[in-house]
């Protein structure tokens, strides 16, 4: 799951910078550099979230190997 994380966060982060940078050299219109940091915000976003969940799954499944062990 880490690695999706990673993945889609870079792959985002890669393509939000590129629009920003488009909209500050390139395009006259401002609403592109405005896509362009909502998307770099989105993978953000997407990156913590993804790291959130990891941390959990991983509580989880210590949680249940204590439990085992002290069954046992």
């Amino acid at each position: 799951m880490l690695n999706a994380t990673r993945y889609v966060g870079g792959t985002l982060l890669s393509i939000g910078i590129a629009i920003f940078l488009y909209g500050i050299f390139i395009s006259e219109y401002n609403a592109v550099m405005g896509v362009g940091i909502g998307t770099v915000m989105g993978a953000v976003f997407i990156f913590l979230i993804g790291m959130f969940l990891i941390a959990s799954e991983e509580m989880v499944v210590n949680s249940r190997k204590s439990k085992k062990e002290s069954a046992v």
